[in-house]
């Protein structure tokens, strides 16, 4: 998995942990996951934080 850069809206993967059981367990088990939900996750705190619209979020 390629490195992206980090920003002031990123947790720790330390303390994402403490939340991802959550997130894990109100999702549907349709079919694996293929995306890493720590960067999703720190995708949306990026838009919180910023307000951008996700299409407008940076590429990396």
């Amino acid at each position: 998995m390629p490195t992206r850069k980090s920003y002031a809206s990123d947790i720790s993967r330390e303390r994402f942990a403490e939340i991802e059981p959550l997130l894990r367990g109100v999702r549907r088990r349709t079919k694996p996951t293929t995306v890493d939900l720590y960067e999703v996750f720190c995708a949306v705190l990026y838009l919180l934080r910023t307000g951008c619209q996700w299409r407008f979020l940076p590429a990396d």
